[in-house]
């Protein structure tokens, strides 16, 4: 059933999830749209079955990033709940148990917890019970509405929404490279029952808070071009966060104005940590890559985080310089290498 790192079957997962008389589903820490959106489907999914399920986000998550805040989150817990051994525990979209905010959960690989790991990140260390781990998908979400309809629920507004923010936040709204044919059926699909393309681009995209514009302000005025312009780097520091009145989800998207320069091999964003910092691990570095050479989740991983080939991250105590130097060093070998 999956164990020891195989990837389980579709059939085996759907077994899974249809005999599971209690089940919790979670997430990894500074949920974004994908995690959030297979998160409150399979809830809802596994709860249409008639069974007993919970929805956890810890409660240092909160609140939510501005954009994800419209969505009802029906039988959250946000501390993990006394029955944890008697559920099923069903991972989505977390590469490694170290991605979730409760030291529960990062302990359930040596515990005789019950993990059925779904995910589509291709560096999932496959720390379930069950791993069904599908790196071509273009989102977790993907998977999970492949599962739904594996188990015979017909989607719900409700599922159909946040499987839509999902998809079309891990795309980059259809534009990058983990785009398949199975993403665009899936939004006909999705669209068919009942979502509103415009008004989810409006709760996402649009009704910017100003703080958010300020503090974007302040990321694109300290970018910093090395190598020729292969990396393109900025900062945001705890005074920018103060500063702008803005809370610490509003950094989402700066670095995809980075990506975007002519030149750019790989763009990074160094932020301080502001309401979840790990003792010395202050900062988080947010990496995407504009050139098919480059590996980042192999960048980030060299320093205990992960990600996919396009985009990934990982949090650390060094200083600007030093990340600025790790990352050229990074960029440097792999491009190297690929042109050796």
């Amino acid at each position: 059933m999956g164990d020891n790192g195989a990837t389980a079957s579709r059939d085996e997962v759907l077994d899974e999830l249809g005999s599971a008389d209690k089940l919790i589903v979670v997430t990894h820490e500074n949920v974004d749209g994908d995690a959030l959106g297979s998160l409150i489907a399979m809830q809802e999914i596994v709860y249409s079955l008639g069974r007993d399920s919970l929805m956890f986000i810890d409660s240092t998550e909160f609140p939510l990033p501005q954009e994800y805040r419209f969505f009802a989150l029906s039988g959250l817990v946000q501390s993990p709940p006394p029955d944890l051994e008697e559920r099923t525990i069903v991972f989505l979209d977390c590469g490694n148990l170290e991605r979730n905010p409760a030291e529960a959960f990062r302990r359930a690989g040596g515990s005789r917890l019950h993990i059925v790991n779904i995910d589509h990140h291709h560096d999932n260390t496959r720390f379930g019970t069950v791993n069904y781990v599908l790196p071509d998908a273009s989102c977790t979400a993907e998977i999970v509405w492949d599962l739904m309809h594996g188990l015979g629920v017909a989607p719900t507004l409700n599922i159909a929404e946040a499987l839509y923010v999902g998809l079309i936040t891990d795309t980059g709204r259809f534009m990058y490279e983990n785009t398949g044919p199975r993403a665009h059926l899936m939004a006909a699909d999705l669209i068919e029952a009942g979502v509103d393309v415009h008004e989810i681009y409006r709760r996402v995209y649009e009704g910017v808070p100003y703080g958010k514009l300020a503090l974007l302000a302040r990321g694109l005025a300290k970018i910093a071009r090395y190598d020729g312009g292969r990396l393109t780097v900025t900062e945001l520091d705890a005074h920018d966060f103060a500063e702008s009145g803005a809370e610490e989800s509003y950094s989402e998207g700066v670095i995809d104005h980075l990506r975007a320069v002519e030149g750019t091999a790989v763009a990074a964003l160094v932020r301080d940590r502001i309401a979840d910092a790990d003792g010395d691990r202050a900062r988080k570095v947010s990496l995407r890559a504009s050139d098919d050479r480059v590996d980042v989740s192999a960048i980030a991983r060299a320093q205990g985080g992960g990600g996919h080939r396009q985009a990934a991250g990982f949090s650390t105590s060094m200083n600007w310089d030093e990340v600025v130097a790790f990352l050229r060093e990074e960029v440097a070998q792999q491009l190297a290498s690929t042109s050796a």
